[in-house]
């Protein structure tokens, strides 16, 4: 496995790109004073912006937010699932802080009902996204579970509106 080709003074990547061997190869074998995964982006290391990604990750780590997830998602797994018994939920799955409640579509209207559930959420105080008939949930990695339960309720309330 290659990591952070060229970083050097202990640099620290911001990114990074899980491929399979045979794909990483494939990519590996130009001339070698070629950049492999040659790209740019207007901002391209923009000091300000590699500051903030810097001072993210050194929050993330003071505050141990990559561990919470670890700590909460029995939590929030066993508050998610407590859906499922509701009219109209055909799933509920989830893995650490995502999850997402499946729901049947309307007759003629895919997507519509959780389109309202998302509308009803949001007039309540709740933000969640839809893609299709999904109810999707990811919390950001300071909730609380008071604030996981308040989602869930907020959702619940408007799973049975819809």
């Amino acid at each position: 496995m290659t990591v952070a080709k060229g970083l050097t003074n202990g640099a620290v990547p911001m990114g990074a790109v899980i491929a399979r061997q045979q794909i990483h190869d494939a990519f590996m074998t130009g001339p070698e004073h070629l950049v492999e995964f040659f790209h740019g982006y207007t901002y391209s290391s923009h000091p300000l912006a590699c500051a903030a990604g810097l001072a993210t990750l050194e929050t993330y780590a003071e505050e141990g937010l990559l561990t919470r997830a670890a700590q909460l998602q029995g939590y929030f797994a066993d508050a998610l699932h407590s859906l499922r018994a509701l009219p109209g939920v055909v799933d509920v799955r989830n893995i650490g802080l995502v999850g997402g409640v499946e729901l049947e579509p309307t007759a003629g209207s895919p997507a519509k009902r959780a389109f309202d559930v998302f509308l009803d959420c949001y007039e309540h105080g709740a933000l969640v996204r839809t893609t299709g008939d999904i109810v999707a949930l990811s919390p950001p990695l300071i909730i609380e579970r008071g604030q996981i339960d308040q989602i869930v309720d907020i959702l619940g309330q408007a799973i049975r509106r819809a």
